[in-house]
């Protein structure tokens, strides 16, 4: 088991272990530095969750039109809930807020009106990553626009973010795909 003090060695050795091979030093660092801001959230790391790191890298589109920046959201029993996102688009950041029936629904509203997709979401999905109250939540969302379908993943401790991560996931594979299937645009 990994935590907050292990190091880049340590980290490498267990991927090896994992069978996951990343293809470069740069790959390497860019997931080792992923695994300290989660060890910063989180006490202990597990296979699982060093798995749902690599998996959530490799899910981001080449052609990615749209970041998550930030995300804040706010809820509780006596208000509505609220969410303010920030999401880049070719460099420049836009920032957008939005109300909802809950911290979700909120955030999804925010991130449309920015992206204006048009899209239907047909699946929200939540699963967690590992055991525990300190457990990544692995959120999987399912878009559909004009006939095409495409899936949308995303991890982090915090539900609401790793949702934010995976409509965003899918808003850029639905873009993605439409791209290849019309290349006049």
């Amino acid at each position: 088991m990994l935590g907050k003090h292990s190091g880049r060695n340590a980290f490498k050795q267990r991927m090896k272990e994992l069978g996951i091979e990343l293809e470069s030093d740069d790959a390497y660092n860019k997931a080792f530095q992923r695994f300290k801001d989660l060890a910063d959230k989180k006490h202990e790391i597990f296979d699982e969750d060093l798995q749902s790191l690599v998996s959530d890298e490799a899910d981001a589109t080449a052609a990615e039109r749209w970041r998550l920046v930030s995300l804040q959201q706010e809820s509780g029993t006596s208000k509505r809930p609220r969410a303010n996102v920030v999401l880049a688009d070719a460099g420049s950041e836009h920032p957008a807020a939005s109300e909802g029936d809950g911290p979700v629904d909120a955030t999804f509203k925010a991130i449309e009106s920015l992206a204006a997709s048009g899209a239907e979401l047909l699946l929200y999905s939540v699963n967690a990553v590992t055991q525990g109250t300190e457990s990544q939540g692995e959120v999987t969302v399912r878009l559909a626009k004009g006939g095409r379908v495409v899936n949308g993943v995303g991890a982090d401790t915090d539900i609401v973010v790793a949702s934010a991560k995976a409509y965003v996931n899918a808003l850029n594979r639905l873009q993605d795909k439409m791209q290849r299937i019309n290349p006049q645009r």
